[in-house]
């Protein structure tokens, strides 16, 4: 038996398990199984290890630990080693390798919905999934400017956010848990008036499926996206990568 999973904690709303059942069913693939490995510390990952050292081929990671996990690895994808986060693991014969497929599933999904008055990007926050959205956007040579609460280094406030902002940046990707479930009442501080047709609006947030941001954007006429795509787009990466197709 194959042995795929996922470390995280907690994993009470795990997307993937459900996601990799499904995908066993309806495609008959046999020999596979998809568990879920919560670990309330990175420190019991060895035992996990060892435990099933003769079956395990693959594992994803979720937080809190796609940065913690990588002493673990002996090698990193490019992306991986840039964004220095690993959220897909490849056991091979002597040797455990890192990727990153938030890099893969937002291209996959942001790609189609590239227009060509889409020129420039905000992106909003600066966690982890924020550092794959930068990278993919370097990648396509958009520019971006980073938008953060705190005002840290490279990135301006959501108080510079003005008109003559939001029209130049007509991508905006949030990267921040705003308007998730059960906080369905937030969104993200910006001059929604702004906003126009011309606009792409993409929230990583997929629970609800229409976020408040969401909501806004449509309501000025704006393209709009959440991020189940995304999530999908990175579990078949994750099955890609696994098994070298």
């Amino acid at each position: 038996m194959k042995l795929y999973g996922l470390i995280g904690y907690p994993l009470s709303h795990s997307f993937s398990k459900g996601f990799f059942a499904e995908k066993f069913k309806q495609e008959g693939i046999t020999g596979c199984a998809y568990e879920n490995f919560p670990l309330a510390s990175i420190s019991e990952f060895p035992a996990l290890l060892a435990q099933h050292k003769a079956n395990l081929h693959g594992l994803n990671v979720t937080i809190p630990y796609k940065e913690a996990v990588l002493p673990w690895v002996d090698e990193l994808s490019p992306a991986a080693a840039q964004i220095k986060a690993v959220n897909c693991i490849r056991f091979e014969k002597d040797k455990r390798k890192g990727f990153n497929t938030d890099v893969i599933g937002f291209k996959r999904s942001l790609l189609p919905l590239i227009k060509p008055h889409h020129t420039h990007a905000l992106v909003l926050g600066t966690g982890g999934a924020a550092k794959a959205i930068m990278f993919v956007l370097e990648e396509l040579s958009i520019p971006f400017t980073v938008v953060s609460r705190s005002g840290q280094a490279g990135a301006i406030g959501y108080e510079a956010l003005d008109a003559a902002v939001i029209e130049a940046h007509t991508i905006i990707i949030n990267t921040s848990p705003v308007g998730m479930y059960p906080n369905t009442n937030a969104a993200p501080a910006l001059p929604y008036d702004a906003i126009t047709k011309h606009h792409l609006l993409y929230d990583l947030v997929y629970n609800p499926a229409e976020t408040l941001f969401l909501q806004k954007g449509a309501a000025k006429g704006a393209a709009v996206k959440n991020g189940h795509e995304m999530l999908v787009l990175q579990a078949e990466a994750s099955w890609e990568i696994w098994n070298d197709l």
